[in-house]
């Protein structure tokens, strides 16, 4: 059985953090079940963009303290890094307070920058990944619990795509970005190559609606935790109120027969489901797709009316370039008429809005779509 942990943390007060941190460790083993005294221990948070702790979006800096305490406790030496999907690194640890922890408690910081070619065992033959992911003795995994747009929701496993360098993350959206199921399986198979020792979910504040980055905050008031990172993800979900068959990820997991995808082998201890279930379901983003298995040529004609599409507010717009620069297919472009999509070209995978620090792109929902909302 693959063990997930659950506790009640209801703020990010420093001792309320702590001391829900031990709790949920405890039925785990403690931190020295999975780390040893001298090992070099990558703490991987979510640092997707520079935005303060309050918005919810990057994992909160007081659950990274209280975890390089525990990690110091039984002898190791932690050390934090990822590679952000745009910006400056320096920048973003020091906007979502991460930079001013690590400086407190004299830890490391690390950016992602050199890549390692890995032979994948997969669909994908060949994976480049950050060097200090790799080399470190032990991992330990900080994910943010936020809806998705793409993938509906990003937690666990989504979470370790943070080990591809810099823009080489736009170019697995334009190998794989297209097909969320493509996608997906590409997430698991870098999951795969170096999974984590130990996964810490930030869901005292997670995000609904239009995540990763434009959504809202939402008290959740739980810390999660597990060995394996996919039974984490299912768990997470089921805590959301997110129907499984939005989760392509977990979808993904179950036909490739993946460890922890299959509920029955998951046990929860801590909190039972019925006591950490949300009230209230995570509000989704719009439905993105529609899958009606038409021929190739009829979804090509018919794409806009079918799928969600990123356009501009203009009125927050300030054509910085963020946007344009980080599109994997080059579908936008700016000129004296402001911003352009070329939605021929776009492949729907929403990094722009992803990565727009000043939430000035939303989504259009096709007249199908539209129809579907209303029909429901």
């Amino acid at each position: 059985m693959h063990i997930v942990s659950i506790e009640r943390v209801p703020s990010y007060d420093r001792e309320l953090v702590a001391s829900g941190l031990r709790r949920i460790l405890e039925p785990l083993g403690g931190m020295e079940a999975f780390v040893r005294s001298g090992e070099r221990v990558l703490l991987k948070p979510n640092l997707l963009m520079g935005k303060s702790p309050e918005a919810a979006v990057t994992t909160h800096p007081e659950l990274l303290r209280a975890v390089i305490v525990e990690v110091r406790r039984v002898g190791a030496i932690p050390f934090v890094g990822d590679s952000p999907g745009v910006g400056s690194y320096r920048k973003i640890t020091e906007q979502t307070g991460i930079a001013a922890v690590c400086r407190e408690c004299g830890v490391e910081l690390v950016e992602f920058r050199e890549a390692v070619a890995v032979q994948g065992s997969g669909i994908f033959k060949q994976i480049e990944v950050a060097r200090p992911y790799l080399e470190a003795d032990r991992i330990i995994n900080l994910p943010k619990l936020k809806s998705h747009e793409m993938m509906t929701m990003t937690c666990a496993v989504k979470n370790l795509f943070g080990a591809v360098v810099g823009t080489a993350k736009a170019g697995w959206h334009l190998k794989a970005g297209a097909d969320r199921d493509l996608f997906a399986r590409m997430l698991l198979e870098i999951y795969l190559l170096r999974p984590p020792d130990l996964t810490i979910v930030d869901a005292v504040v997670a995000m609904e609606g239009n995540g990763p980055s434009s959504g809202d905050p939402k008290q959740v008031g739980l810390l999660l935790a597990g060995k394996n990172a996919v039974a984490v993800d299912v768990i997470a979900a089921e805590l959301a109120g997110i129907p499984g068959k939005l989760l392509f990820l977990e979808q993904a997991a179950r036909k490739l027969g993946t460890p922890g995808a299959q509920r029955e082998e998951i046990e929860i201890v801590g909190l039972s489901l019925h006591e950490a279930r949300c009230a209230d379901p995570f509000r989704l983003p719009p439905i993105s797709d529609v899958q009606f298995g038409l021929p190739r040529f009829l979804k090509d004609r018919l794409r806009n009316h079918l799928t969600t599409r990123p356009v501009v507010v203009p009125e927050k717009c300030v054509l910085c370039g963020i946007c344009r620069d980080a599109c994997p297919p080059v579908a936008i472009t700016m000129g004296e008429g402001g911003l352009q999509f070329d939605y021929r070209a776009c492949i729907r995978c929403f990094c722009c809005r992803e990565l727009c620090p000043r939430g000035a792109l939303d989504v259009k929902e096709g007249v199908v779509l539209r129809l579907l909302r209303w029909l429901r």
